[in-house]
């Protein structure tokens, strides 16, 4: 059984390219920039409209929350702020958790931010807080995000058929999942 806090002492988490730092209101205006970036809502399915001041006590309350991590993915370069990677819905009696990420801008594509921070938050998961499981769901027209969770080690596991729709059309969301006992590809 994994500690049901296990997440109060979220630390920060280094690589090569990005850096995840624990979300705070520091990072308002970027974070709010790309909430309403048309791409992460798109891939994400997002309909939710967001109100800065909601955001902002959002933001503020991150610090208090011991069942959940959340970060802002940095660029290690320059600190210019490229999305976030939370783990959430902890069921710590199972170990398992659930992971998402968005990165916004084209200067968040195409250069391994998001593999890198996938890797992160795997190792962190399994290493640190010794999840069992590790699961998310992707969006069928999203293959970019599916080719980055498969070579990190997540295997498909199911498919909810047509559970978005958006523009009006349907896409089914693959159920993805790594165990902590999967071989990791070396990265």
């Amino acid at each position: 059984m994994t500690a049901p806090d296990a997440f109060r002492d979220q630390p920060v988490l280094h690589g090569s390219t990005v850096r995840l730092e624990p979300l705070t209101v520091a990072v308002l205006e970027d974070y709010l920039h790309g909430l309403h970036d048309p791409e992460v809502q798109r891939l994400t399915g997002t309909h939710a409209v967001f109100e800065p001041d909601g955001i902002e006590e959002w933001l503020r309350t991150r610090v208090d929350h011991h069942d959940r991590a959340d970060w802002a993915v940095v660029r290690s370069q320059d600190g210019a702020f490229l999305g976030e990677a939370v783990i959430n819905d902890f069921d710590p009696a199972n170990g398992s958790a659930n992971y998402r990420v968005w990165l916004a801008g084209p200067q968040s594509l195409g250069h391994g931010y998001g593999t890198e921070t996938t890797d992160l938050i795997i190792r962190y998961a399994f290493d640190q807080v010794r999840l069992h499981r590790l699961a998310l769901q992707v969006h069928e027209h999203n293959p970019r995000a599916r080719r980055v969770y498969e070579k990190c080690g997540f295997t498909v596991e199911g498919r909810l058929r047509e559970a978005l729709l958006w523009q009006g059309r349907r896409y089914d969301s693959l159920l993805m999942s790594m165990l902590g006992t999967d071989p990791r590809p070396s990265m």
